[in-house]
């Protein structure tokens, strides 16, 4: 995922700036200093950031660090980028700076003050990263911005230098372009990105909020009318289905590049969001999709939060069991409000759920690896082998049918009454709103105790701590649905591949004598084309639209180049599930049926015995 980065010559360029940082040992910083950063721009060519910032004066010995991850849930070590870093007195004579780990420095001799300037290398492309090149800048500034040890809860100022003619800013932290912006703490600086570049803008008011879509794309790529139309539709359906709306202002962030890309990112008053130009024209609801996702976020994680993520610790993982609701129930909520905001059909919707279910069932992981541990092993994201279906399932996968499926038994426990979108309501008035943190799994089933009035410790027991085979059918039959089995024939390639987010996919598993084998596909090897396309983060689903006996044409890379290959596509039987009407739906089933697409519950419960 992160590309090797060449040697250059260091030129130092130094620029004036103050921080006022956690003194070493004994001595602390009142958390009413700013503290103030200088990023420059002045080196875009060389995708290279320069920082400076000020200590003042006090203890003799100060520490300064660089975070070891961000954004994702994936140690990666920023510091690796960092080509020099000193730091000098009031005056300019050199201070005594050594490193005491991998991202920790301390300065020696600093009881005056101290200047502390260093550069580090940008340029990884997507939500998730800090890019700076000729196009533009986008920054996840705790990739840049090293901070005082033990100690992010300062103001922060931050002025941005250097910045190329004609280029713009947008950042949640102002609704101006502006190189000059605050914050009120670390935290709440580096959950907010910047743009800089000539995007394009447009806003929107609605229900008392200023909603901006900052887009740095081709616009021939996109229709800038039609995504604010579905934005908006997007933002009413949700801080209605939530009746909330925690913020004046919120920005979206759109990247739509000629090339591998995917994902969004969460912030609590933005979000930052990647979908390729090729992916967006053959599908146009992607960017619904994850825009809707990402949004709901603002409450689901960022707000709704799990304790096990508080605090934030820059210097080594955050683990929780709670990333099955934190981002598998986002995405339950998100179809829902998809289909309030007339952006999706009940037949869409139904297909989302069979998919997802063939997608859990098909992974052999989900014998013997639990919701609650796929949340733990977020961790092992990066690494390839982790991906594979015999060896992980997917928290986003089996934490959206938990959402499903609890939506339902939250209505079956409670005759109607109350449904998932009581329990979001619930936490968010008792934990997000009273600044509270839940207790992961047994916060979340707290709530849907709380709302239902029932014991629902079979539930978690079997589907979120354990890994019981889901009775489906007991579910959905209360909404007039079965759960078919089908036998499909699918094209089998003879590998599979998986990908870093936006990253190019990677071949991790090749079948023996299959005619890719044979072709001279190998592990590891880098597909760069599949049929002269650009793989769009979803290789499967693109080799899917084929059929046995196609010919596939790859272009593929590995450490003696690229080359091309060509082979016939083998098959191989699939289960298939799928949802459909169950026989004699009765008017209670039908009622019930209404409400859960509606995402609503029946408030006098059910209407008919």
């Amino acid at each position: 995922m992160i590309p090797s980065v060449s040697r250059r010559q260091l030129v130092f360029i130094w620029f004036a700036a103050l921080l006022i940082p956690q003194v070493y040992a004994t001595e602390s910083t009142p958390a009413t200093t700013k503290i103030h950063y200088t990023i420059s721009l002045a080196h875009a060519s060389e995708h290279l950031v320069q920082v400076e910032l000020t200590l003042p004066p006090g203890a003799p010995k100060r520490d300064v660090q660089m975070p070891v991850w961000n954004a994702l849930y994936q140690v990666r070590d920023f510091s690796q980028y960092i080509n020099w870093i000193r730091a000098i007195s009031p005056d300019g004579q050199p201070l005594a700076l050594r490193k005491l780990d991998k991202s920790t420095w301390r300065i020696d001799g600093v009881q005056r003050g101290a200047r502390v300037q260093y550069e580090t290398f940008a340029d990884q492309a997507g939500p998730f990263n800090a890019q700076l090149n000729l196009h533009h800048a986008f920054f996840n500034l705790a990739q840049l911005l090293i901070y005082p040890s033990n100690t992010v809860s300062s103001p922060i100022h931050v002025h941005l230098a250097d910045i190329p003619a004609g280029w713009r800013i947008a950042t949640p932290l102002t609704t101006e372009s502006t190189p000059d912006f605050d914050a009120e703490n670390y935290d709440r600086l580096v959950d907010s990105p910047v743009e800089l570049s000539n995007f394009r803008e447009t806003s929107f008011d609605e229900g008392g909020a200023h909603y901006r879509i900052a887009v740095d794309a081709d616009p021939a790529d996109y229709d800038m009318q039609s995504l604010s139309a579905n934005v908006r539709k997007i933002v009413i359906a949700a801080t209605s289905w939530m009746q909330d709306r925690p913020f004046q202002d919120y920005l979206f962030i759109y990247h739509f590049p000629r090339g591998p890309a995917g994902g969004g990112m969460e912030h609590a008053y933005s979000t930052a969001i990647d979908v390729s130009a090729d992916r967006l024209s053959r599908n146009p609801s992607s960017i619904i999709d994850v825009s809707s996702h990402e949004f709901f976020h603002l409450w689901n994680v960022k707000r709704i939060r799990p304790q096990s993520l508080e605090p934030i610790d820059y210097t080594r993982e955050n683990h929780t069991t709670a990333l099955w609701f934190s981002e598998g129930f986002t995405s339950t909520a998100a179809n829902y409000i998809r289909l309030r905001a007339g952006l999706m059909d009940e037949p869409a919707f139904l297909h989302a759920i069979s998919t997802q279910i063939t997608e859990l069932e098909g992974r052999p992981a989900h014998r013997f690896q639990s919701a609650e541990e796929s949340s733990l092993d977020a961790w092992l994201e990066k690494y390839e082998y982790y991906s594979l279906p015999q060896r992980s399932i997917s928290y986003y996968n089996k934490g959206y049918l938990i959402g499903i499926l609890l939506d339902l038994q939250l209505r079956e426990s409670s005759h109607g009454r109350c449904s998932l979108r009581d329990l979001f309501q619930w936490m968010n008035a008792y934990y997000a709103k009273k600044g509270l943190f839940f207790p992961d799994t047994n916060g979340v089933q707290g709530a849907a105790e709380a709302v239902a009035h029932a014991d629902l410790h079979t539930f978690f027991d079997k589907y979120v701590a354990g890994t019981s085979e889901i009775p489906y059918d007991d579910f959905f039959r209360t909404v007039g649905l079965h759960l078919a089995r089908r036998i499909r024939r699918v094209p089998d390639p003879g590998f599979r591949a998986v990908s870093n987010f936006s990253a190019l996919p990677a071949v991790a598993e090749l079948t023996p004598q299959s005619a890719a084998a044979q072709a001279g596909l190998a592990l590891g090897d880098t597909i760069l084309k599949i049929a002269g396309q650009t793989p769009t983060g979803n290789l499967e689903r693109q080799i899917s639209e084929l059929k046995p006996g196609d010919t596939l044409q790859l272009r593929i890379q590995n450490d003696q180049g690229s080359r091309d290959l060509s082979f016939l596509l083998g098959s191989r039987e699939e289960v298939e599930f799928v949802l459909q009407d169950a026989d004699n739906i009765s008017p209670r089933q039908r009622a019930r049926r209404l409400a859960w697409l509606a995402g609503e519950s029946q408030q006098s419960g059910d209407a008919h015995p």
